[in-house]
């Protein structure tokens, strides 16, 4: 009989033409998370973890993974990430969420935890627009769901608010500021499983206000 608690890790990365700016850092950084996904589902053997993952451009929105397991998660290079087009950022997360809820929606023992890295807002979606996100977000955080949301350029707090994401990180375009960023992402994981593990709350403070 299954016992483990699952969790599932979504990740929507930001691929439109701004990101380009940042790519080598980006593609550090991301492969960074990479390896912390696996060291939490190592460092946490009762827990169940898979991995989606999704970019989104003008181009189209592409899901690399889709409940995977995560020694599918593969480090990226500047041949798989290229930043181009516009930003349909509520398309992405439609599509990405409604894929994921058709495992989720059938299992009762498990966490989902979506993060967002984008550098700036909306622009391009033609399926989904924020009342519809915002109407999902607060569905899903009545369950088991957390919602993250990475930003720059833009106001993040206010705009992930607005989408009703509670948790937000913000960096500056520059490798100091990233791998600051990059490193709480990695520490929040850590403690997100932790939390899993002691059965306390996941859904507020996922973020530390450590910068170094």
């Amino acid at each position: 009989m299954e016992t483990k608690q699952h969790v599932y890790n979504l990740i929507i990365l930001d691929e439109s033409g701004s990101m380009n700016s940042i790519k080598n850092t980006i593609i550090s950084g991301f492969n960074e998370v990479v390896q912390t996904v696996k060291g939490v589902a190592a460092k946490f053997p009762e827990q169940a973890h898979f991995i989606s993952l999704v970019s989104f451009n003008g181009l189209g929105i592409n899901t690399h993974l889709s409940c995977a397991s995560v020694d599918k998660l593969e480090e990226i290079d500047g041949n798989k990430y290229r930043p181009g087009s516009s930003t349909p950022l509520f398309d992405a997360m439609g599509e990405g969420i409604a894929k994921l809820r058709q495992t989720t929606d059938t299992i009762s023992n498990c966490n989902v935890l979506v993060t967002i890295l984008t550098d700036g807002m909306e622009n391009a979606s033609k399926e989904y627009n924020k009342a519809a996100i915002k109407a999902l977000v607060d569905e899903l955080g009545e369950k088991n769901w957390t919602f993250t949301y990475i930003g720059a350029d833009h106001d993040i707090e206010s705009f992930a608010e607005s989408i009703s994401i509670k948790n937000t990180m913000r960096f500056e375009k520059n490798p100091a500021s990233m791998r600051r960023m990059f490193a709480n992402e990695m520490r929040s994981r850590v403690s997100y499983s932790q939390k899993i593990r002691e059965g306390k709350s996941t859904k507020e403070n996922f973020y530390s206000e450590d910068s170094e």
